[in-house]
């Protein structure tokens, strides 16, 4: 298997219902876990994140107070957005912010985007995207 340079790892109140959402509804397969530690290692294609319910006995300030997420957006691109979307939706969930097209300048020109943004269960924020150059 081979690690991507930068994989995010989140604290998650409870692994079972991240476990749920990440894998039953987002369709992410878990790569391996390690279940007495409360952790699981997941990939959707090239994206890799890790979920942590029980950080080793490290509680961060915000964390211990119940507040994850806080604000932090991680962009997921997909082969298929509308399939992602459909799962979603099929699990009845509406996504935060809805599909959408947005052109982005880039170094190297502009980049169309297709994308929607859902939140996970502990507030993290999710936009997938399917990206083409113009």
């Amino acid at each position: 298997m081979r690690f991507n340079s930068l994989i995010p790892e989140l604290d998650v109140a409870d692994i079972e219902r991240s476990l749920s959402f990440y894998v039953g509804i987002l369709g992410f397969e878990p790569a391996y876990t390690r279940d007495w530690e409360g952790f699981a290692f997941l990939v959707l294609g090239d994206a890799q994140i890790m979920l942590d319910s029980a950080p080793h006995g490290r509680r961060f300030d915000a964390v211990s107070q119940g507040e994850r997420g806080r604000g932090l957006n991680l962009q997921i691109a997909v082969d298929n957005l509308d399939e992602m979307l459909s799962r979603i939706t099929a699990a009845g969930l509406e996504p935060l912010i809805p599909p959408e097209t947005k052109i982005y300048q880039t170094g190297s020109g502009p980049v169309s985007q297709n994308q929607f943004v859902i939140q996970d269960p502990d507030g993290y924020l999710l936009r997938f995207v399917s990206m083409t150059t113009r």
